[in-house]
């Protein structure tokens, strides 16, 4: 079947979630004329999202409906290179979104700055414990921009969101209440922080009677009244405890549907065309120059779109796989070291306590957003000492609820039956009365740790499954192990009458099973050296330069905090440089 070859544009954008909204809305005002195409379906808060019907946990938190068919396409999973991959048939360790708004729709809203040492970090580690502190398969590298350069562009997304949290370090001046430890920022949080629950107040005073530094978590959960950089109005968290799985329906938590969709409507420059699946980026005779890409439509026929400029903004998974599938960039030899796409694919380690109280300690857990909560960051990245400790890396240790839902968030204690009028007693007595501490880890790339095509497995559409071989490596078992000793301490501090620990050992291998994060990272590395990354620091292929690929495929490495605040910050700075540098001047850009 002959494909349909549709009029060219200046502009193709591949996956419309967060990257791919903000790239459109940047780029609408300079009169080009753009597409998105997104693989999945219409969505907006009215009508997908609204109330009562998004608060069933059946249909969107157990059976995932706005998440990726794994029947129609998945991923195959090994540990080692040794290790045969089989397809991952139903997603349980990490959610990739589906549909207009992408992972942008069923975050928590956690949306955090990286520390400055997360963007240097190998040579920060360097400086302080020498190369030799850095294990020999381990392929840290930094960030090819300094935190200053994207400070503009950290405290933009911030606005645009809505972001709601208590500042530390405005202008160099350290703030009561804040983050001590975050970088020098040039304006506080564009709203106040959200209500902080009971547990956040008995994890706050435990912290503190140990010395440690507690802070809102900083919440892209809007506090109050507030309209963005684009006009939007964003509306006040009501804390329902429906966030993560869930659409907003109340224009609160922060989302291209909330945020940018209702500016970039008013375009007629912009097309977005949904249920549009990608195949692949078509590129000229040379492989130095794209043309366009290749898509499925919503009624099976082959479409090719011509472009000047394509920008790749699906989720990380898929941006890789399609650089690979189109044959851009030199595919990662984990046995030789060469290579780059594909490389430094990194996951997030996390672990966790549950505390059981008597009634005399009630939390009310259904009263959540999803980023209700007090963290420390005194065990963060390079925030402590890390000699004799033998890890690289670190993570934030907090007490957060993001609700109580009848299905997923109910907990009882390890003893307790399983089902039957003792599990139903024990999940009685535990539904009020309990809290957790928490960790979110930070985890660092290695040469054995990567993405590639699977020579055996397809999708529907014939063409290689993305293959991942990862596996939890000693450095970061050490560090999860040292994390869970301090949040322990801080357990002990609050004193609960009992407590259960759910901390990794040094034996543990990952596991697809159980649902860690949706923080997944790497395979499009950005850096300064085509020979260790795919894109540069303006997120722009080396071999391709009229193709930009954007979002947390092109972290080094993955952080403590979740992504989503670099994702949209770089995603801004990247539009940026195309606006004031690409257009006067396409070609590879110089990297300032």
């Amino acid at each position: 079947m002959m494909a349909i070859k549709k009029d060219p544009v200046d502009v193709v954008i591949v996956g419309f979630g967060w990257t791919g909204s903000l790239m459109a809305m940047e780029l609408a005002d300079s009169g080009l004329k753009i597409v998105a195409l997104e693989r999945g379906e219409a969505r907006d808060t009215w009508p997908d999202f609204a109330y009562p019907r998004i608060a069933d946990e059946l249909t969107y938190g157990i059976r995932l409906k706005l998440f990726q068919n794994a029947a129609k396409e998945t991923i195959t999973i090994r540990h080692a290179q040794a290790d045969t991959a089989l397809p991952y048939r139903r997603f349980g360790s990490f959610l990739p979104g589906d549909g207009v708004g992408g992972a942008g729709v069923h975050w928590n809203g956690m949306l955090w700055r990286p520390l400055e040492a997360d963007l240097k970090m190998r040579s920060t580690v360097i400086e302080k414990y020498g190369a030799d502190f850095i294990p020999a398969d381990m392929t840290v590298q930094d960030y090819p921009f300094t935190y200053r350069e994207m400070e503009p562009f950290f405290d933009k997304f911030e606005k645009i969101c809505g972001t709601a949290g208590q500042a530390g370090n405005v202008q160099g001046q350290l703030l009561e209440g804040g983050n001590p430890f975050e970088a020098e920022r040039q304006n506080p949080y564009p709203t106040k922080a959200l209500e902080q629950q009971y547990s956040g107040k008995l994890f706050s005073q435990a912290s503190k009677a140990l010395g440690y530094h507690p802070f809102p978590v900083p919440a892209a959960n809007c506090s109050e009244p507030f309209t963005n950089p684009y006009g939007v109005q964003l509306g006040v968290c009501n804390y329902c405890g429906f966030c993560e799985r869930f659409g907003c329906f109340n224009y609160s938590k922060a989302s291209p549907q909330s945020c940018v969709l209702p500016a970039l409507k008013q375009y007629t420059n912009f097309e977005l065309r949904t249920e549009s699946h990608v195949l692949r980026v078509n590129t000229d005779s040379t492989g130095t120059k794209a043309t366009g890409v290749t898509y499925i439509d919503a009624n099976g026929q082959e479409v090719e779109q011509p472009a000047d400029l394509v920008v790749l903004s699906a989720f990380q998974l898929h941006n890789v796989r399609l650089l690979l599938l189109s044959k851009i960039g030199k595919p990662y030899d984990p046995i030789s070291g060469e290579g780059v796409v594909g490389r430094n694919y990194a996951y997030q380690m996390n672990g966790g306590i549950s505390l059981f109280f008597n009634e005399d300690h009630t939390f009310n857990p259904f009263a959540a957003s999803g980023a209700t909560g007090m963290f420390i960051d005194d065990f963060n990245a390079e925030n402590f000492d890390h000699s004799g400790l033998g890890f690289v890396g670190g993570a934030t240790i907090s007490a957060t609820i993001t609700g109580g839902r009848p299905i997923q968030q109910m907990i009882a204690p390890k003893a307790a039956p399983k089902w039957g009028t003792g599990w139903k007693k024990a999940i009685k007595e535990s539904y009020l009365h309990t809290m957790n501490v928490g960790s979110s880890g930070s985890v660092m790339p290695y040469k054995q740790c990567y993405l590639d095509l699977d020579p055996t497995y397809k999708d529907l559409h014939g063409q290689p499954l993305l293959r991942m071989t990862f596996d939890w490596q000693p450095n970061e078992l050490k560090m999860t192990h040292f994390i869970g000793t301090k949040a322990e301490e801080i357990v002990r501090q609050i004193n609960p009458p009992h407590y259960e620990m759910g901390f990794k050992t040094m034996e543990a291998h990952y596991d697809v099973r159980p649902y860690q994060s949706t923080h997944t990272t790497g395979g499009a590395v950005m850096g300064d050296n085509p020979k260790t990354s795919v894109v540069n620091k303006y997120m722009q292929s080396w071999d391709v330069p009229n193709l930009f690929v954007l979002g947390a495929c092109c972290f080094p490495q993955n952080l403590a905090y979740n992504p989503t605040g670099i994702v949209g910050a770089t995603a801004l700075f990247a539009a940026h440089a195309i606006r004031t540098q690409y257009l006067a001047n396409p070609g590879p850009l110089v990297q300032a």
